[in-house]
């Protein structure tokens, strides 16, 4: 288990960074579940990028400031913006099936979002990630120099710190092997996280099982520092229904003129700004929220039937078939949806080539913090940033000769004072407390007294878990829950700190924005002195 480049995380930020790396590169995956069970093959609207001559960098640049309130990183935007048609041709180029438009310069459809001023949204139908995760994996699954560990979950970095040596570098990671519930040591020069984001720290969430704030949590203990983790975006269109887990009613729905109403047929968003059912998602989010609990709704409706049949059933064919398997026909139906956590917009802090803290430690895609999403994501930026920032941080890696391993052996896994576990019902009740009570205290709307009531069950859990973890072997469960109680507290704490109400965080104890917007950094406490290789 030695290898050139170790990449936790089989999403697209992840298979990016493999594709670029492997002619040369002696690379690992790991993957938690199968290669395709993680939140790129769930995204439905596209990617942005500016393919068409009527659009233009700076008007991708200003949207995307202009969604993030302030907070977002110029530099770090105006880069993955620049270099956004590039990695869009490099997956024609593999074959990604994208909807055509022969009346389109690029020759593909391009829709619209929330919040942009511009059709530049390129898409596979309404299913565009699994479209371009499906065909990544193909090509992964198909290269020798990639070593596939499905069903392998990531348990803590080793750096140098963690061995008692000078410097401030990781060498690798322990690995959990489901199949033979054994940990192993992954020796690696270098280490990219690209585990996803954490939207399972909540009771609803369009995220899938995977969501669980693994590499932020990883990068945290090991001494990274963190950056606006309470900036928590709640997609404003799950779909409500009993037996419809966790699934999304995409942007592109409304793009493409869908109206938000009441349960009597009254549109409600023009109430609330005026641009309406176009607003960014915050706004959208919010508004959904305020009016269900004004009027004491379970839901509110997203109506796109005064579209033509044909046209729903070719851009929404996914959208319109799962409806249809729960007895809603989007043709001739609203569709009733609610708000639900979507996109974890702070996380670990890198530079524009993926670098974090400590050396030899990659992060990319939504675990990693570049500052392009500041207090709000735009609509279809993610997928765009997991590719630019992944095949940046592939070039910097291939920019340097391949470093043999220290002279040194990593330790093993050490379980000597470790028992089996005798109640898991412990590990399933605490995972059930900590979701349900972010959803009611830490959610879209705020206040210091709600926030400090998490901060205070919180610190409990995470006292009951690390007990539990230094006393039983660890199996998925225990280190998911680990996981998600170091993210909760991350973003409560950061909430507590944020005396404002901004983009996706919006406090009722301080609704006024101030002047100057600031990110939120936090740095561990026992992060050991060290010069940091980003470049801010």
């Amino acid at each position: 288990m030695n290898f050139d480049v170790a990449i936790v995380g089989s999403g697209l930020a992840g298979l990016t960074v493999a594709l670029q790396l492997a002619a040369t590169r002696k690379v690992a995956i790991i993957s938690k579940r199968t290669l395709s069970e993680g939140a790129s093959d769930w995204a439905q609207g596209g990617i942005a990028a500016v393919l068409d001559s009527s659009d233009s960098h700076a008007n991708h640049i200003d949207d995307t400031l202009t969604a993030g309130a302030g907070l977002c990183d110029e530099a770090a935007t105006r880069y993955i913006v620049e270099h956004a048609r590039e990695a869009i041709e490099w997956l024609i180029e593999l074959g990604v099936p994208f909807t055509p438009d022969t009346q389109a310069e690029l020759g593909f459809h391009l829709t619209r979002e929330g919040g942009h001023s511009h059709r530049r949204i390129i898409h596979a139908a309404d299913a565009t990630g699994h479209a371009v995760v499906s065909t990544l994996i193909e090509k992964v699954r198909q290269h020798p120099n990639i070593t596939l560990l499905e069903q392998h979950f990531a348990v803590d970095l080793i750096t140098s710190a963690k061995l008692g040596l000078p410097g401030n570098q990781c060498y690798g990671l322990y690995v959990l092997d489901d199949a033979n519930e054994e940990v192993i040591t992954i020796t690696a020069s270098q280490t990219v996280l690209a585990t996803g984001g954490a939207g399972k720290v909540y009771l609803y969430t369009t995220n899938p099982d995977t969501a669980t704030g693994d590499g932020t949590a990883m990068a945290w203990r090991a001494g990274c520092r963190v950056a606006n983790m309470e900036f928590i975006q709640f997609h404003p269109t799950c779909l409500y229904h009993p037996f419809a887990k966790s699934f999304l009613i995409s942007e592109a729905v409304r793009g493409e003129g869908g109206l938000l109403k009441l349960p009597d047929g009254t549109r409600f968003m023009p109430a609330h700004d005026p641009r309406a059912e176009l607003a960014p998602r915050d706004i959208v989010a919010r508004a959904i929220d305020f009016e269900i609990k004004k009027r004491g709704l379970d839901c509110v409706l997203l109506d796109i039937t005064h579209q033509p049949p044909e046209f729903l059933k070719e851009h929404f064919p996914t959208i319109y078939a799962r409806c249809l398997e729960l007895g809603i026909d989007i043709t001739r139906q609203p569709i009733p949806v609610v708000p639900a956590a979507h996109y974890t917009c702070g996380g670990i802090i890198t530079d524009t080539l993926g670098r974090t803290d400590i050396g030899h430690l990659y992060a990319v895609g939504e675990t990693a913090y570049t500052g392009l999403h500041g207090a709000n994501r735009l609509a279809s930026n993610s997928l765009l940033e997991c590719m630019v920032i992944g095949r940046a941080a592939a070039h910097d890696i291939l920019a340097h000769p391949p470093e043999a391993c220290p002279d040194i052996t990593l330790p093993a896994w050490d379980e000597s004072r470790v028992s089996d576990p005798d109640e898991e019902v412990v590990v399933s009740h605490n995972w059930d407390e900590l979701r349900r009570m972010m959803w009611n205290y830490v959610g879209i709307v705020r206040t210091n007294k709600r926030l400090e009531r998490a901060q205070h069950r919180i610190h409990l859990l995470r006292e009951e878990i690390a007990e539990y973890y230094a006393n039983f072997r660890v199996s998925r469960d225990l280190l998911e829950l680990r996981n998600l109680v170091e993210v909760a507290s991350l973003i409560v704490d950061s909430a507590l700190s944020r005396h404002e109400s901004r983009g996706l965080h919006f406090s009722r104890d301080y609704a006024d924005t101030l002047p100057k917007a600031l990110p939120t950094v936090r740095q561990p406490s026992h992060r050991k002195a060290g010069r940091s290789t980003i470049k801010h």
